[in-house]
C-alpha cells in the first residue's frame, strides 16, 4: 500500500495542454518550421528537453533546442493569463490529503509558472511538497521527477495521478501505480496500454471513485 500520492500538474490538475501546444507551435514557426497542432499535442507530457528532439528530430534539437525553448517559455507567458484550474481540482487534493497521505505536486514547469498553477488551485496550502525544473535532471518519460517526489516526503511507495501516458511510463519504470486522467486528451486504450491501473473521466470522477482504487487509505 502506498503512502505517497504524486500528482502531475499540467493538464491534470489545470487545463494547461492547449496552451503549450500553440506555445510550440508558435514557437517552431520563429524557425520556419511548422509542425501540425496534433502532432505537438501528442508530446504533451514530456518535458521541453525531450519534446524538441522527439517531435522536431535530432537535427532541428542540434541546431535550435534552446532557443527553442527559450521562445516557448515567452510563447507559453503570452498564454498563461488563461489558464484555469480544472474542475473539482482542489477538492481532490483536500480528499486525498484528508485520508492521510503524503501530497506531492509533481511539475517540470518552471518554478514561475509551478506558482501560478498550484496558486490557481490553492494546493501549496495541501501539499507536502512539490517539484519544478530544477528537482530533475531529465524529464519524463524519465523516472527522475517521480523519484525526486518520493524523496522530498520520504515516502516509501507512491501513487502517481496523471493526464498522459508520459506520466504513466515514467512512474511505471519505479513500480509506481498510475491512475489516469482524460484531461490530457489521451485515449482510455491508451492510456491502459501505457500501464494506467484506472482511467477517470475527469478529476470528479476520480474523487467520486477514491474508495476503489489505489487512494483508499495510505499504508502505515
Amino acid at each position: 500500500m502506498a503512502d505517497t500520492a504524486i500528482f502531475d500538474v499540467d493538464g491534470t490538475l489545470v487545463d494547461t495542454n492547449y496552451q503549450h501546444a500553440l506555445a510550440w507551435f508558435r514557437a517552431f514557426r520563429r524557425f520556419g518550421i511548422t509542425l501540425p497542432l496534433w502532432r505537438l499535442h501528442r508530446g504533451i507530457g514530456m518535458g521541453g528537453d525531450v519534446f524538441v528532439p522527439t517531435v522536431g528530430g535530432q537535427d532541428v534539437e542540434e541546431a535550435h533546442g534552446d532557443d527553442l525553448r527559450a521562445a516557448w517559455t515567452e510563447e507559453f507567458d503570452r498564454l498563461i493569463g488563461e489558464v484555469q484550474p480544472l474542475e473539482g481540482a482542489h477538492e481532490l487534493l483536500r480528499a486525498v490529503k484528508d485520508r492521510g497521505f503524503r501530497l506531492v505536486l509533481a511539475s517540470s514547469g518552471s518554478g514561475e509558472h509551478v506558482d501560478v498553477f498550484l496558486d490557481l488551485v490553492d494546493g501549496k496550502g495541501l501539499a507536502d511538497a512539490w517539484t519544478t525544473s530544477e528537482d530533475a535532471e531529465t524529464s519524463k518519460p524519465a523516472p527522475d521527477l517521480v523519484a525526486v517526489a518520493l524523496e522530498k516526503v520520504g515516502g516509501t511507495s507512491g501513487v502517481m495521478v496523471g493526464d498522459s501516458v508520459y506520466d504513466v511510463e515514467s512512474a511505471g519504470k519505479l513500480d509506481v501505480p498510475t491512475l489516469a486522467l482524460r484531461t490530457g486528451g489521451f485515449g482510455v486504450e491508451e492510456l491502459r496500454a501505457a500501464g494506467a491501473v484506472g482511467v477517470f473521466d475527469s478529476l470528479v470522477d476520480l474523487r467520486e471513485h477514491l474508495d476503489e482504487t489505489p487512494l483508499a487509505r495510505p499504508g502505515s
